[in-house]
């Protein structure tokens, strides 16, 4: 596939992306990609966009975006999420996607955020393990 990059190259990408930041942005994006780790070791490690980190299980199920002043977590389905410890302190308005920001200083509650990505994990998984209903084919009609 034109294009695509491999899970090991993706990885590999987002630890030059880590070491290269070298500053609170660096190590906060470590520690969200540690907890996104711990929280579903099946997740795939994607790298699009102009080279966004993305987490993927069934679908995407959040980016690691950096910024001068945030590193943003973006939920693609955030929307649909329960959020019972109020995580979600961005992009709040859309109908799709959440985002949570962390700056500069800030605490990130683990337990909380592994309790929000696996939720995020079983909304793209629903649905996706019931087998498709098989059409006949078309040695069956001929007989």
């Amino acid at each position: 596939m034109k294009g695509a990059v491999t899970m090991e190259s993706a990885s590999a990408f987002i630890d030059e992306k880590i070491k290269e930041l070298g500053d609170w942005r660096g190590k906060t994006l470590a520690k969200v990609r540690e907890i996104v780790r711990e929280a579903d070791p099946e997740i795939v490690e994607e790298r699009k966009w102009r080279g966004t980190p993305v987490w993927s299980h069934g679908g995407i199920v959040c980016t690691g975006e950096t910024y001068k002043n945030v590193v943003k977590m973006t939920f693609a389905k955030g929307a649909r999420l329960q959020d019972p410890s109020g995580l979600f302190n961005s992009s709040l308005d859309g109908n799709v996607r959440r985002a949570i920001d962390f700056h500069e200083g800030g605490k990130i509650d683990a337990a909380a955020l592994k309790d929000l990505i696996r939720a995020a994990v079983a909304l793209n998984l629903q649905g996706k393990s019931k087998p498709k209903p098989r059409r006949p084919s078309a040695a069956a009609d001929a007989q």
